[in-house]
C-alpha cells in the first residue's frame, strides 16, 4: 500500500516537471528546427543569442537583429497494448489487468523571440526568450488515468547573454538562464487492491536561474568550431496538492506542496564546414546530464508517511548526434535539412505513463527566403520517429508489462528575420 501510494500520488507533480525536459524541445527557430538544431557552430541571425551567443561577436557590428517564430507542436496519441501489475494479498501477491489504451492528441504553440545588439567595440549584447521543454499527456483510460489522467508543463525561458571579440578568430560569451515553471498533474481511479478511489490534483510553479558558456573558434572563413554548455537549473516548483484516498468525498490532504527537480546540463560539440560559400554541413554532439536526476522527494505540511519517501529514479546522461546541411539556391533562397539521433535517459525499470519515452530517429527540412535587403521570412518542419519499447514482466518497478508505439511528435515552424 505503501509504495503504490508513492507511486500513484507522488510521481506526477515532480516528474512531469522533470518530464519537460526528457521531452526537451532544442528547436526554437527556423533554422534550428529545419537543422534538426544541428546548429550550434554556423549561426546566422537573431537567434545566435540563444544557440551560440558567442558567434554574435563576428555579426555585423554595426547592425541589430530580431528574429521572431511560432511553433505548433503536434503530438499524435501513443499506443500503449499491455497489462498492469497489481498487488494483492496472499499468493502469488499479484495480479495482472488488462492495461490497453491510447494517449490524446496534443496540439501546443509554442513562442519564440530573439534579438541582438550593435556592437560596442569587441562586446555585443543579445537576449532569446524561448520555450526550451514542455509535456502534455493525457489519457483516458481507467488504468493510466490512476497513475497519469493529466501531466501539463509549461517552460518559458528568458537569456541575457553577452560576447566577447578576443580576435578575429575567437570569442566567448555568457549569459543569465531565468526560468520559468508551471506545471498541473492529476489522476483519478480504483487499484485492484485496496478497491478504494485514490485521486489528485496538484498545481505548481516557480522561478529558477542557471548560466549558459560559450566559446567560438574560426581558424579559415570556411570553417567554425564551437562549444556551449547550459547549466542545471533546479526547478524548486510550489504550489497546492488535493490528495485523495479511501470511500468519502473528503480528501486526506488538502495544502502546501514542493518538490526540487533538475532541469540538466547540456553540453554541445560542434563543427561546420563551409564549401563554395553555397553549402554548409554541420555535425554535432550534445551530451545531457540526466543522471542529476536520482530520486523524486516530495514534501507537505506535515508529514505523511506513505507519501513523502524519496522514490528512486535512476536517470542516466543521454547522448545525441545530429547532422545539418544548408544550401544557398541563390541570392534570395536557402534551403536545409537535419537528421537526429536522440537516445532516452529512461531506463526500463523507472518508465511511467506520464513520459513513455524512447530512442528516436528526428528528420527536418526547411527553408528561408529573403524578401527584401533586410528582410527574411521561413517555414521549417521536423518529425521526431519515436521506437516501440517493450517491457517485460519485472523490468518495471511500476509493474508496467506491454509495449508503447507511436506517438512522436510533428513540428511546424514560421518565423521572420529583420536586420536594421
Amino acid at each position: 500500500m505503501k509504495r503504490y501510494l508513492k507511486g500513484t500520488l507522488l510521481l506526477g507533480a515532480a516528474a512531469a516537471s522533470l518530464n519537460a525536459a526528457g521531452y526537451k524541445l532544442p528547436e526554437q527557430s527556423i533554422s534550428s528546427m529545419a537543422l534538426g538544431a544541428a546548429y550550434v557552430a554556423h549561426t546566422t541571425g537573431a537567434d545566435t543569442a540563444y544557440y551560440n551567443p558567442a558567434n554574435m561577436a563576428f555579426m555585423d557590428p554595426k547592425s541589430q537583429f530580431v528574429e521572431g517564430a511560432l511553433t505548433l507542436v503536434h503530438l499524435p496519441s501513443i499506443d500503449f497494448e499491455g497489462k498492469q501489475v497489481f498487488r494483492i494479498p496472499g499468493p502469488p501477491g499479484f495480479t495482472l489487468k488488462s492495461a490497453d489504451g491510447s494517449t490524446k492528441t496534443e496540439n501546443i504553440p509554442v513562442g519564440h523571440l530573439f534579438y541582438v545588439s550593435p556592437a560596442f567595440g569587441n562586446w555585443r549584447f543579445g537576449m532569446s526568450v524561448t520555450a526550451p521543454g514542455g509535456l502534455s499527456k493525457r489519457w483516458d483510460d481507467p488504468v493510466q488515468k490512476l497513475y497519469a489522467e493529466e501531466f501539463t508543463l509549461k517552460i518559458i525561458e528568458a537569456n541575457p547573454s553577452v560576447s566577447y571579440r578576443i580576435n578575429d578568430q575567437w570569442s566567448v560569451a555568457a549569459g543569465v538562464r531565468m526560468v520559468y515553471t508551471d506545471g498541473r498533474v492529476k489522476s483519478d481511479g480504483y487499484p485492484v487492491f485496496p478497491p478504494i478511489h485514490m485521486a489528485r490534483d496538484m498545481k505548481g510553479d516557480s522561478i529558477d536561474w542557471g548560466y549558459n558558456l560559450a566559446l567560438s573558434f574560426r581558424p579559415t572563413k570556411d570553417w567554425n568550431f564551437a562549444v556551449t554548455y547550459r547549466s542545471n537549473v533546479d526547478l524548486t516548483v510550489k504550489g497546492t496538492a488535493t490528495l485523495y484516498a479511501g470511500f468519502g468525498p473528503n480528501p486526506i490532504y488538502h495544502g502546501s506542496a514542493k518538490v526540487t527537480v533538475p532541469l540538466p546540463a547540456t553540453l554541445a560539440i560542434a563543427a561546420a564546414k563551409t564549401f563554395d560559400d553555397v553549402l554548409t554541413v554541420e555535425l554535432v554532439y550534445e551530451r545531457t546530464y540526466w543522471s542529476k536526476y536520482r530520486k523524486l522527494d516530495f514534501d507537505y505540511d506535515v508529514h505523511l508517511p506513505a507519501f513523502d519517501d524519496p522514490i528512486d529514479k535512476s536517470w542516466k546522461d543521454s547522448n545525441t548526434f545530429r547532422v545539418g546541411v544548408s544550401y544557398r539556391y541563390n541570392d534570395r533562397l536557402t534551403l536545409m535539412a537535419g537528421y537526429a539521433y536522440d537516445q532516452t535517459p529512461i531506463p526500463d525499470r523507472t518508465l511511467g505513463y506520464e513520459l513513455p519515452d524512447s530512442d528516436a530517429n528526428i528528420f527536418s527540412a526547411g527553408f528561408l527566403y529573403r524578401q527584401t535587403e533586410n528582410f527574411e521570412w521561413g517555414v521549417a518542419m521536423l518529425y521526431d520517429h519515436k521506437k516501440k519499447r517493450t517491457l517485460s514482466l519485472g523490468d518495471n518497478d511500476s509493474g508496467i508489462v506491454g509495449t508503447f508505439k507511436k506517438g512522436g511528435a510533428f513540428l511546424t515552424t514560421v518565423g521572420f528575420r529583420y536586420r536594421f
